[in-house]
């Protein structure tokens, strides 16, 4: 999609000169006319790596243990709650269905949709860590449940702290009590020569 809107632009770019003033204006027109944000996507990309990561993890864990066609019978057509890994990849593929929906597919710029992956995902994998026997089956009983975890509360900082939610322009998040200004407009401002601007 972002690839649409940026060669639409190249294409205007393509006909004029480079140096003229129409294609300053045009270029800059085309910057105003993003897809997505660059936080946007960097959360979305940040979202299909979590998923992928996930599934990385979990097909390793197939293979390790026995072989993928026959751990896929045992732990998704024979699921068991106690000890499969089948419904953490599940769980990420939750978080990854809902926030691209919110985030990218539907541009929500509210929180509600990460705070309920995140609680979601919080409270089935702690209940699933004190009620599964996934901690007796070797690193990957630790690795997948505790990645889940870090990855569901990365996203959760990643769009709070980095703006993808609320602040949709591609700035990233700066606190309230932070100056705008660089350090040099601030010492340009103070500057006892210069005066007050």
């Amino acid at each position: 999609m972002d690839s649409r809107c940026s060669s639409s632009a190249d294409s205007r770019l393509a006909g004029r000169g480079a140096g003229s003033p129409n294609a300053r204006l045009e270029s800059y027109e085309a910057g105003e006319k993003k897809c997505i944000s660059d936080v946007r996507r960097t959360f979305c990309l940040f979202v299909t790596f979590d998923l992928l990561f996930i599934s990385l993890l979990w097909i390793i864990e197939l293979n390790v243990n026995g072989g993928i066609a026959k751990k896929l019978n045992e732990e998704v057509l024979h699921y068991d709650y106690h000890a499969s890994f089948f419904d953490i990849f599940l769980l990420a593929a939750f978080r990854f269905v809902t926030l691209i929906l919110a985030y990218a597919v539907c541009r929500l710029n509210h929180w509600w949709a990460i705070a309920v992956t995140t609680t979601v995902c919080s409270g089935f994998l702690i209940i699933k860590v004190i009620l599964s026997k996934l901690l007796s089956q070797g690193a990957f009983g630790y690795l997948l449940p505790i990645s889940s975890f870090i990855l569901a509360w990365l996203q959760t900082w990643l769009l709070d702290f980095k703006g993808a939610g609320p602040l949709s322009d591609g700035q990233f998040y700066s606190p309230p009590e932070s100056l705008a200004d660089s350090d040099e407009e601030l010492a340009a401002k103070l500057d006892p020569e210069k005066g007050l601007v």
